[in-house]
């Protein structure tokens, strides 16, 4: 059982806790995905390497930093959530039996359509030029993206991006385990990303599932041309408001073809 996180004491050691996680989280994954892919055998890679020019030299050290403000960012909102939970303000639960066995998959896939729908309209949001400067700026500093600059947001960005989850746990049933699930599968798919690597196979943006799923091509398209390829997780709102690049397949295509 949490100690009572209304003592102030309680609540730092709680931001901590959580900032330790979150910060060991991101450094373990991207870490894992950076050796693998650029420094055990880039060669294997060179050919689904999307960007061909070197990386800017103090890119990683700068996309570390804002990461680090980021996942304490996420700390304080991690231990404000858990605050809240203790006042009774949270749907989250610990009894995977409060809810029917059905409801455990299927609040993480109500999860991350209502996340990728929020994502996708602040992302646009976000691209106006008046918030662009303010807001998303740092995050686009990374015209090459690595594996580093999965939460590379200016301080503003990873508030907005901060509150959505607060925000559904206070109206959204959800088993702690699917919560940590949901957080895993975003830092995944944050990296995978922004690895500037296609690690998916030949076709697969036109499976009927990976047509579906973002990856390194599609993200990548949104750092070079900016008004395409707004999604997060799925390509469904980029497809129905016609914002997904028309050079996305031909560059997916031309990152597999040696398959």
């Amino acid at each position: 059982q949490l100690p009572d996180l209304s003592n102030p004491l309680w609540f730092l050691i709680a931001v901590a806790v959580v900032f330790a996680v979150v910060t060991g989280r991101y450094l373990l994954i991207a870490g894992v995905f950076y050796l693998v892919f650029y420094r055990w055998n880039p060669e294997k890679w060179k050919s689904r390497k999307i960007n061909a020019k070197s990386y800017k030299k103090s890119q990683f050290r700068k996309e570390v930093f804002w990461s680090t403000i980021t996942a304490l960012i996420f700390a304080v909102s991690g231990a404000a959530t858990a605050l809240i939970w203790q006042f009774g303000y949270t749907r989250v639960y610990l009894d995977i039996h409060e809810y029917s066995v059905w409801w455990f998959p299927g609040s993480l896939v109500i999860a991350l359509l209502v996340h990728e729908t929020y994502y996708y309209w602040l992302h646009r949001w976000m691209h106006h030029p008046s918030v662009f400067r303010v807001v998303h700026k740092v995050h686009h500093e990374s015209n090459i993206t690595s594996p580093w600059t999965a939460f590379s947001f200016h301080p503003l960005e990873g508030l907005l991006q901060a509150i959505f989850l607060p925000l559904l746990l206070m109206v959204l049933p959800m088993h702690w385990y699917v919560l940590l699930t949901q957080l895993t599968i975003m830092t995944f798919s944050s990296v995978i990303n922004h690895l500037d690597i296609e690690i998916y196979p030949r076709n697969f943006h036109r499976h009927f599932l990976g047509r579906w799923l973002i990856g390194a091509s599609h993200h990548s398209l949104h750092h070079r041309q900016f008004k395409y390829n707004y999604g997060l997780y799925f390509t469904f709102w980029d497809k129905w408001k016609k914002t997904e690049s028309p050079q996305y397949s031909a560059l997916f295509d031309e990152k597999t073809a040696g398959e």
